[in-house]
């Protein structure tokens, strides 16, 4: 491809060299550079594209997209001058595979929780409703029925116009995809063409990296403020921040809600650990789902489908028949009649949801044993916080390692430890052994009670010191319990 058509729309500040430059690859990470490529400098959080500039250069690139000019250039190569390299790289990958998202309909779902499941359920649904979906995702990604094994929330740029590309090839109609505050604030989605956006909810989460929560709001908010007029963007009035998302954009503002008047409304009428019964616009309707977190996940995906004109009755009814994502509140009973449940829970908004939903289905003679730890190198604000709702809405709280990446587990333990007062660390028995944990937590339940293990969901892995370790919280719940299943 031309280097001209690769910068369409890209902010230039400066060029050095000629534009006229054939170009037949594209990088970002210098040692995928290979001759003729376009490799662009972008300031990572862990190292600086430009101090690799002469070596891909060496490699064969022709042209270097950075901020900073260094200061010898090499002649036949063109140097191109720009603001935001991230930003930049966003627009060259959707130029580079011909602007894919341009050819579907694509949905972006963000918010600090309930993305995941809603882009899981809405690719369920769409497949239902006979359309070719694409699915980008925190659990995997998916083309039609081809799954492709997922690393990030979102993907780079590169590789996210790369799928959507292969999607287009496939014949899908849609995709929908999860946004996360990273994948904006790093302009992975810069260039994308978006037909709408949904809005979870927010609450505290990613502070390590956006330095406050106005900022990781901000960073949201902005997702909206640059979808096109054409687009539509669905938020949930019921959050306090939910109206502020749309403050500032130009597409079609739509609102749903549980407890406020709202474009889309639904209440839960029945709860059970086997599902729920929700009116949605008028309209009863079962669903597999429980809580009052996935009666809005529900209600989004069903304003999303009317919103694209999707017949009610063809919707609803698919509605009945969606499962939960992957390690969303998927429940285990033993023979014994305990009740074991993961859950991704990883913020103290998220866990409180999920234990609420517990607590208003068991009855005061049903004990609930919750498992949680916290992430390393992440947000630290949340430990004690997560450890307080654990304690306060559980009768027994085991802390123990989540992903310690980095950090010491037991100092993790004791940042959790000092969000609790007196009286909430007598619940409380630490086990930094999370398999361990899972075992105690089984043992010490009795007939009906429940053990909840929250923080890692989906996750087939602990990430200890950069090395991923084998480990599923429903497989070592299976074994704790003897629960067999064919």
């Amino acid at each position: 491809m031309n280097l001209q058509e690769l910068l369409y729309k890209v902010s230039i500040a400066k060029v050095v060299g000629t534009t006229n430059v054939q170009v037949d690859a594209v990088a970002f990470d210098s040692r995928k550079v290979e001759a003729s490529s376009l490799f662009v400098a972008v300031k990572g959080t862990q190292s600086d594209g430009h101090n690799y500039i002469s070596q891909t250069i060496e490699k064969g690139a022709k042209v270097v997209v950075l901020e900073v000019m260094p200061s010898e250039l090499s002649d036949d190569v063109t140097y191109v001058q720009v603001e935001d390299s991230n930003k930049a790289l966003g627009i060259i990958a959707a130029n580079f595979y011909d602007n894919p998202s341009e050819k579907l309909k694509l949905v972006g779902v963000t918010g600090t929780n309930g993305k995941t499941t809603i882009v899981s359920l809405l690719t369920q649904l769409f497949g239902m409703l006979n359309v070719k979906v694409g699915m980008l995702s925190t659990i995997q990604n998916k083309i039609i029925d081809e799954v492709i094994p997922s690393t990030h929330t979102t993907p780079d740029a590169l590789q996210l116009n790369f799928l959507l590309n292969e999607m287009i090839e496939a014949g899908c109609e849609y995709c929908f995809m999860e946004v996360s505050s990273h994948a904006i604030a790093q302009g992975r989605i810069s260039g994308l063409h978006f037909e709408g956006g949904v809005f979870t909810n927010i609450t505290q989460d990613h502070l390590d990296y956006h330095n406050t929560f106005a900022e990781y709001r901000d960073v949201k908010k902005s997702f909206f403020d640059l979808l096109p007029k054409s687009a539509f963007a669905l938020t949930n009035k019921d959050d306090k921040n939910g109206m502020k998302m749309l403050e500032g954009t130009k597409a079609d503002k739509t609102t749903y809600a549980l407890k406020s008047l709202a474009d889309y409304k639904c209440r839960v009428l029945e709860n059970q650990f086997e599902g729920m019964l929700l009116n949605i616009n008028k309209v009863d309707v079962w669903v597999k789902l429980i809580g009052d977190f996935n009666a809005y996940n529900m209600l989004s995906v069903y304003a999303v489908a009317n919103l694209f004109g999707f017949e009610d009755f063809e919707v609803l009814t698919a509605l009945s028949m969606l499962s939960a994502a992957e390690g969303r509140f998927q429940y285990l009973q033993s023979q014994e009649k305990i009740t074991a449940i993961v859950d991704y829970a990883h913020t103290d908004d998220a866990l409180k949801n999920v234990i609420a939903t517990i607590n208003n289905i068991r009855s005061n003679a049903e004990e609930l044993i919750t498992v949680v730890g916290c992430g390393g190198d992440r947000d630290k604000a949340k430990r004690p916080l997560m450890a307080a709702v654990a304690c306060n809405l559980s009768n027994q709280v085991i802390l123990t390692a989540d992903n310690p990446r980095s950090e010491n587990p037991d100092a993790i333990i004791e940042d959790m430890l000092a969000g609790l007062d007196p009286v909430q660390k007598k619940k409380v028995l630490v086990i930094t052994d999370r398999a361990q944990a899972i075992k105690t937590a089984c043992r010490l339940a009795n007939a009906n009670d429940i053990v909840l293990v929250a923080g890692k969901g989906h996750e087939k892995y602990q990430e200890i010191n950069g090395e991923k370790f084998p480990f599923d919280d429903l497989e070592e719940l299976k074994q704790s319990l003897n629960i067999i299943i064919q």
